[in-house]
């Protein structure tokens, strides 16, 4: 009977090493929050989503990052129901897609502060566009961290603007992400 417990306890231990081996390969965060803002002399729009998942695979510094486009939530519902149905057509594109690579080389284990790009594709309202997005790395021995800023030119992506509402919305809208992942020890 020692004999059976010291091989299941070493089949235990084995298994519970390995499994931490493959959680500090991929790195998930699943309340990320991206906001945007829209300024113009008529009228400032924004909102936030904080419901945005993302991953990170450490040894192929891979990045993706999915949100739905539903989720944003606006200071005035009525902006709320016309970016849905009149600009991002949530109900035929619910989702906006990042996925990249980290284009430089990061040391995981160190801490630090690290300026980074990603290289992929931006799926947003269904029309895709390879971009280079910049962006900070934070890895401290708690969690990592990442901060993300970019414009995105609405025409880029085939969001159309009503001329009766050019005025109050910007061809360019800023965006901001941020997202904390669990490391492999928490």
């Amino acid at each position: 009977m020692n004999a059976n417990f010291n091989k299941t306890g070493l089949l235990f231990l084995l298994a519970l090493s390995f499994s931490n081996t493959v959680f500090a390969q991929r790195m998930i965060c699943k309340n990320g929050t991206t906001s945007f803002f829209s300024e113009t002399p008529m009228e400032n729009i924004s909102a936030l989503n904080k419901q945005i998942t993302s991953l990170i695979d450490i040894p192929t510094k891979a990045i993706a990052v999915k949100m739905q486009m539903s989720d944003f939530d606006f200071p005035n519902k009525l902006m709320q129901e016309h970016f849905n149905e009149n600009y991002m057509e949530s109900e035929k594109f619910p989702t906006a897609v990042f996925s990249g690579k980290i284009n430089e080389n990061i040391d995981f284990t160190k801490p630090g502060n690290y300026p980074i790009t990603a290289t992929g594709q931006l799926i947003m309202h269904g029309v895709k566009q390879e971009r280079t997005l910049k962006g900070n790395l934070i890895i401290t021995p708690e969690k990592l961290a990442l901060d993300c800023s970019f414009d995105v030119k609405l025409a880029d992506h085939k969001i159309d603007i009503p001329t009766i509402v050019i005025a109050k919305i910007a061809e360019n809208v800023n965006v901001k992400s941020h997202f904390e992942y669990l490391n492999s020890g928490k």
